[in-house]
Order: structure tokens, then C-alpha cells, then sequence
């Protein structure tokens, strides 16, 4: 589907030195600019739902599986 956008000289020129660089059209690299944007919207949403439930529930490490952990991660010194 074809789609006329406005954006700035600078990000214009950036946007084809870009593709240039990559060896891609300016089309395909908006595409996957649009793709990368989506992604990471959707990773932000995520985030924000689990932060949300586990801000109202505690979270606590069953106490077999904790020291489980201490094990086999060992000592460090800092």
C-alpha cells in the first residue's frame, strides 16, 4: 500500500543516507522503522501490564528455589 508522509529535510536526508548504507529502498527502510517502532511499543505495554501485577502482589522467591540459586550462581566478590 503506498502512503505519502511529511517529515523534516534533516530526517529526509538521514532516512536515505540510512537506506543507502543498508542497500535497501527508502520504503523498506521506513517499513521496518515502523516494524521496530511497533515492536517496542508492544515490549513497553508488556512491561507496564507485569509491572502493574507485581506492584500489587509480593513477589517472593520460594525458599528451596532461592538458595537453589545461591548455589549455583556462587560467591562473588566486589
Amino acid at each position: 500500500m503506498k502512503s505519502a508522509i511529511s517529515i523534516t529535510d534533516p530526517l529526509f536526508r538521514a532516512a536515505e543516507r540510512a537506506a543507502k548504507r543498508q542497500k535497501v529502498s527508502r520504503s523498506r527502510l521506513y517499513a521496518q522503522a515502523l516494524l521496530e517502532y511497533f515492536k517496542r511499543r508492544q515490549s513497553k505495554e508488556i512491561t507496564k501490564a507485569l509491572n502493574k501485577v507485581y506492584s500489587t502482589e509480593p513477589s517472593e522467591l520460594d525458599p528451596v528455589l532461592a538458595r537453589l540459586q545461591s548455589e549455583a550462581i556462587g560467591r562473588e566478590d566486589w
